[in-house]
């Protein structure tokens, strides 16, 4: 029991010591504090009460008061005096705390730099350990840069052949594709030529005039004649030398130089050599966009070579040697991307076929087209803007007569600056709008009290709701739902009753004109910009809003969207459907978009107009896309490439007066599936433009 005792208390003694130490420790370093500035004193001074203060400190207490920071005794500075001692150990202190935190090789440095006394051996054994040590550092760095060049050579070298893969794919697609046009070519030549055989064997000719004819084109590699006995007679050649020399000359018609056609272009007026012209112009519109049409020809054909991937796979029946190929499917995709070719090169231009004004140049601002839009048959169209009014124009008199003012057919007074039109393309004398005080309204163009056509008498009969109560003598009914602006609205191509429309409160609204209310709404908590139904379905519709995304609605389940296409990093400002499974979408991003509604994936990406703050227009057809800029241009692209096809450009009438600058295209609409379509700007100049060859 004594024993533990005895240990106990050698612990508690040593515990005891230790603490005294660090306390001590510590008061030592307190004591090397300057009292005013509270860190490890420079140049100490001692005062005759005993204190001791940094020099700068104490100096600039004393410029201000007379005493001691410590005790508040008489002090000036006469009766300061240097501490040498202290500043001799705060030096050697400082000096011990560097050594101290410095690193090994730092601390080698310092002994050398003061002189340290070291052997030769010792000397010479640093040295040793240190080229050791320098070289085992260098070793292991060049592993680490060769193990990183190794795995950069490695990586760079599967990226390579995964090229080499895609490259050699694309060449196969154009070596298959190649076989089957030359075998389409060859049956085309084959048939002319033997119509050509038959024009002349109805003509007087002699036989010897016929293969005399024949034997001429034979240069070109198409028939070769050849004798054979003593006689002399002609013999046709074999069939397989025949193929050869078929062969022969499509190629050379394949590997004639562009270049060539395009400096050696003729003036010409003649069938033939307008066929010529006709050509040589098209290969032009090729290779004015070669790079984008060859991207779409090697996207539909990995396409198809996937699809074929797929059902290959899915094939219980396929052979060892996989030689599965389905030649329709592949013909197809060759013949959808001829088909894109042929929409593409089958215009040059776009070209002003009519143009009407009724602006005013007193106030430019209140001119702004903000819609256009075609009845159902595209013999009327209404266009509306911040001017309050309805106008609804005859299509054929525009472009008949040559005035410079064009007298509207119709025109319908609104209470509000309007935002979007929408023509009932199965109930003709209806019209829906849309305005800035969040009214959606429908009007019946016949009621209107100026009508200067019969064209609309022969639509006089329209189903109206009994319970409406119409505020404007035009209207067929009003809603009021809408807390903010409503910007856009669209009547569905199924069901001439139902409409839909968006606003800046955040709310869909889903309308049925035979009822007081609305059908539905969806609340998408961000401004609703556009609102669009599918053509091809009375239950789908495509929403685009201030959140950057176009959200795809089914009506039969409004919890949630079935698809949200991202990709804009702007408002999408409009949303337009190229047929029930292809949606474009445009944004203030100044970029257009074309989605897949099935896939839920982006096809292409449109760029080249600028538009960052206003609604510029935006319209298709089943193969263009035509959009307005804010450089009071309008652009039109192919759907299958990235840029612009043609522009055409809005001249101000004011731009001495007002600056073009704020000129800008409004709103674009293409008439059905024409070549021709309407576009305003925002000084309420409308033109018909029309793609020509």
């Amino acid at each position: 029991m004594a024993f533990e005792n005895e240990e106990s208390f050698a612990a508690s003694s040593v515990e005891e010591k230790y603490e005294s130490a660090v306390r001590a420790r510590a008061n030592m370093d307190r004591d090397f504090l300057c009292p005013i500035c509270l860190h490890t004193m420079k140049d100490a001074f001692l005062t005759r009460c005993g204190h001791n203060f940094c020099y700068s400190c104490i100096m600039t207490h004393l410029k201000n008061r007379n005493n001691c920071p410590c005790c508040a005794q008489y002090l000036t500075i006469d009766l300061l005096m240097p501490n040498f001692l202290l500043t001799k150990l705060m030096n050697e202190l400082s000096a011990s705390m560097m050594l101290k935190n410095a690193s090994p090789a730092e601390q080698l440095r310092l002994a050398l730099e003061q002189d340290a006394d070291l052997p030769p051996k010792e000397l010479d054994s640093l040295l040793l350990l240190l080229n050791e040590r320098k070289q085992k550092l260098d070793r292991e760095e060049a592993e680490i840069n060769t193990e990183i060049i190794f795995d950069f050579l490695h990586r760079l070298q599967f990226r390579k052949l995964e090229a080499m893969k895609e490259v050699q794919s694309d060449l196969q697609f154009l070596k298959d594709d190649i076989a089957t046009v030359e075998r389409r070519l060859r049956c085309l030549l084959a048939s002319n030529k033997s119509h050509s055989k038959r024009v002349c064997e109805e003509s007087p000719l002699s036989d010897l005039d016929i293969h005399t004819e024949y034997g001429s084109t034979s240069t070109g590699g198409a028939v070769s004649m050849w004798r054979s006995g003593q006689s002399g007679a002609y013999t046709p050649p074999g069939e397989e030398k025949l193929n050869r020399a078929e062969r022969i000359r499509i190629r050379n018609l394949a590997y004639t130089s562009v270049s060539t056609d395009i400096e050696n272009d003729p003036s010409v007026d003649s069938p033939g050599e307008y066929a010529g012209a006709h050509k040589i112009a098209k290969k032009r519109r090729v290779l004015a966009q070669f790079e984008e049409l060859q991207g779409a020809y090697f996207l539909r054909r990995r396409q198809i070579a996937f699809k074929e991937c797929q059902k290959q796979q899915s094939q219980e029946s396929v052979s060892k040697k996989g030689a599965y190929k389905d030649w329709d499917t592949y013909d197809d995709g060759l013949d959808d991307f001829q088909s894109i070719l042929t929409t593409y090169t089958r215009y040059s231009q776009l070209r002003v076929v009519a143009e009407l004004h009724h602006d005013d140049p007193f106030q430019p601002s209140s001119n702004i087209v903000s819609s256009i839009d075609f009845d159902g048959d595209d013999q009327l169209f209404a266009t509306a803007g911040v001017t309050r009014r309805i106008k609804i124009f005859n299509f054929a008199t525009v472009i008949d007569d040559v005035v410079d003012v064009h007298c509207p057919v119709t025109e319908i007074p609104t209470r509000s600056k309007l935002s979007c039109l929408s023509w009932n393309k199965l109930k003709k004398p209806l019209v829906a709008s849309s305005d800035y005080e969040g009214i959606i309204a429908v009007w019946d163009v016949n009621r209107s009290q100026v009508n200067r056509s019969g064209l609309l008498a022969q639509h006089r009969t329209v189903d109206v709701p009994t319970w409406v109560r119409t505020r404007n003598i035009h209207s067929v009914v009003e809603y009021e739902e809408h807390e903010k602006r409503a910007w856009s609205v669209d009547f569905s191509c199924i069901d001439p009753s139902m409409m839909v429309s968006g606003s800046d409160d955040g709310k869909v609204k889903v309308w049925c004109i035979n009822q007081d209310a609305s059908a539905f709404s969806i609340d998408m908590k961000a401004n609703i910009c556009c609102v669009k139904y599918n053509p091809g379905s009375s239950n789908h519709i495509a929403i685009g809003s201030s959140d950057h995304h176009i959200h795809y609605y089914d009506l039969r389940n409004l919890r949630t969207p079935l698809f949200v296409f991202k990709g804009h990093r702007k408002a999408v400002s409009y949303v337009k459907f190229m047929s029930s499974n292809e949606l474009v979408s445009a944004s203030t991003d100044s970029t257009l978009r074309l989605w897949d509604v099935q896939t839920d994936t982006s096809v292409q990406t449109l760029g080249g107009h600028t538009n960052e703050k206003n609604f510029v227009g935006l319209t298709v057809n089943s193969d263009y896309i035509a959009c307005g800029s804010e450089t009071s241009e309008v652009f039109v692209y192919h759907k299958a490439t990235s840029k612009p096809s043609f522009s055409h450009k809005f001249r101000s009438s004011y731009a001495e007066d007002i600056g073009d600058d704020i000129s800008f295209v409004s709103a674009v609409c293409w008439k059905s599936e024409s070549p021709t379509m309407l576009a305003a700007n925002s000084q309420g100049t409308i033109k018909v433009l029309e793609l020509a060859p």
